[in-house]
């Protein structure tokens, strides 16, 4: 249907699982995709992948926490391909232990990459937004940022923060044209969870009431109806993909 043709989608996180299949699905969708990432080789691969089916698409080396890197490369982006028009704020790591094993280093750098990262991706480029009159940005929750989680008080923490940035720069920013919403996953079969004993992979099943684990793909058709047209109205909400996780 080319639904983002002609836009420009900047998406962190755009290597590997849900981000990479992201980019993907926008890039059929008619998207000029732009993969932010910490891994090179992953990058560069989607970017060959999305070329080698008509798609364009250009890789960039991002450390997400360095706001310096991400404001150079939000400026490459626009000398490149002349705007941003999509935001997908999709980055994030875990580092999960129970709350009496957590170590400040775990915390924080779960912070720095979920949280920070998502602020400083946002600063480097909504201005641009806001002075085009127009603007998707579409943050990364979880559904443990709605009902919590064992062993993950600094993921949950972020993702329950990401639901509240995501409240605040809709009001702030849905004037100028731009809209920001979130997409909460539940659990997905990215190759990282695949790899799990099956008897965990049975117990993850047995907690979504359609008795599966979501597709990769099934997690970016929620993206990609967010940053397109027909969800111009949606602003400020937080979109559960869980299976019915949160019923």
């Amino acid at each position: 249907m080319e639904r983002l043709k002609g836009k420009v989608a900047v998406i962190t996180g755009g290597a590997d699982g849900i981000g990479k299949a992201v980019s993907e699905r926008f890039s059929v969708e008619g998207a000029i995709v732009c993969v932010w990432d910490v891994q090179h080789e992953k990058g560069l691969s989607v970017v060959v992948k999305i070329s080698n089916n008509g798609g364009k698409a250009a890789f960039f080396q991002v450390n997400t926490t360095d706001f310096a890197q991400v404001e150079l490369a939000a400026r490459q982006v626009i000398d490149q391909f002349g705007r941003i028009d999509i935001l997908i704020n999709n980055a994030g790591i875990t580092r999960d232990a129970s709350f009496r094993k957590m170590t400040h280093e775990q915390w924080q750098q779960v912070l720095d990459v979920n949280l920070t990262g998502v602020f400083n991706c946002t600063k480097a480029i909504a201005p641009f937004m806001l002075d085009n009159g127009f603007g998707r940005i579409v943050n990364a929750s979880s559904v443990v940022g709605l009902y919590g989680n064992f062993g993950q008080t600094n993921y949950v923490a972020t993702k329950a923060a990401i639901i509240g940035m995501t409240k605040t720069w809709a009001r702030e920013f849905g004037r100028k044209g731009v809209t920001v919403n979130a997409v909460a996953p539940g659990f997905t079969l990215t190759d990282m969870v695949a790899k799990m004993p099956e008897n965990v992979l049975q117990s993850m099943k047995e907690r979504v009431p359609l008795g599966r684990l979501a597709t990769v793909e099934e997690m970016a058709a929620a993206y990609l109806f967010l940053a397109s047209d027909e969800a111009a109205y949606i602003n400020g909400h937080t979109l559960s993909v869980d299976g019915g996780m949160t019923v």
